[in-house]
């Protein structure tokens, strides 16, 4: 994302619709600082969960602008989840969505992420937030089997399954999300693969067909790149009952057949679904109650 593409999008993001000089300002604070000091800080990602922050965590830092990167998915996330439930965190980056899920809701976070560096940062922000017994926090990569695969180490959140030709690569132990999540069986599941949503899915079929998951938030359009068709991707979740919406943070209302602004959400059961986010407690980030 180039800079004018990244001030656009602080400026047409739903949580800085009443506040756009401030996110900008933000914006301008943090490049400064970097500038200055460039050291990580804490920041309060909301009133119960902390985010380490450093310079070229790209993603993360558009939750510092925005409040909330992903607003409609980590929206969902906040309104559905309860503390008894499981979450599957499967490509966590430095784990924004595991510190809402575990810090903020208090459910149990089953988080993978296959790069080594990205992972530290994981483990870091889980001690941060003091939720060792919350978040179980996995090295590895999610596929359709059990091996060793390589992957792109400099790329930050767009880190992947290395492709025929690339450098800078690291080899990674791979497992099939059946296999990793053994007995555990979580209510929602998001992934960010970038790309290789095809291998996850083939070997989550266990899962899928489980009526305890409810809900999937998943990346789409990078298939591409290993040769998969992302139609057949989701051809397949609606095989398992799943129907696509669109979720609202604001309204909390639920638009069937309407894609998201970042992900794409799956969900099953619709009525118990909406009556989780209906019920949900409100939650507050910049100021902006939800």
């Amino acid at each position: 994302m180039n800079l004018f593409s990244l001030i656009g999008f602080i400026w047409s993001h739903p949580m800085n619709q009443n506040n756009k000089i401030g996110a900008v300002s933000r914006f301008i604070k943090w490049q400064l600082y970097n500038l200055m000091l460039p050291y990580p800080i804490v920041y309060p990602f909301t009133n119960r969960a902390k985010l380490l922050i450093q310079k070229g965590m790209t993603g993360v830092t558009l939750n510092l602008y925005c409040g909330l990167d992903e607003y409609e998915d980590m929206g969902f996330l906040l309104h559905f989840l309860r503390p008894a439930d499981i979450f599957a965190d499967i490509g966590s980056n430095v784990g924004s969505y595991t510190m809402l899920s575990s810090a903020h809701i208090g459910a149990l976070t089953i988080c993978m992420e296959p790069v080594p560096y990205t992972f530290s940062v994981l483990k870091q922000n889980i001690a941060l937030n003091q939720i060792e017994s919350k978040a179980v926090a996995l090295n590895i990569g999610i596929s359709a089997a059990k091996g060793t695969l390589k992957f792109t180490k400099s790329l930050g959140p767009m880190n992947h399954v290395a492709v025929a030709n690339e450098k800078d690569t690291i080899d990674v132990l791979m497992d099939t999300l059946d296999n990793v999540l053994e007995n555990r069986t979580p209510c929602l599941i998001k992934i960010d693969v970038e790309g290789y949503e095809h291998e996850v899915i083939n070997g989550s079929a266990e899962l899928l067909s489980n009526p305890a998951l409810k809900a999937i938030i998943i990346e789409c359009g990078h298939g591409g790149r290993y040769g998969f068709d992302d139609n057949l991707v989701l051809k397949k979740i609606e095989g398992y009952g799943f129907v696509r919406y669109r979720y609202d943070p604001k309204k909390r209302q639920l638009f069937e057949g309407e894609r998201g602004e970042s992900n794409l959400l799956y969900l099953r059961e619709i009525g118990f679904v909406k009556e989780r986010i209906l019920t949900a407690d409100k939650f507050t980030i910049n100021n902006l109650t939800l």
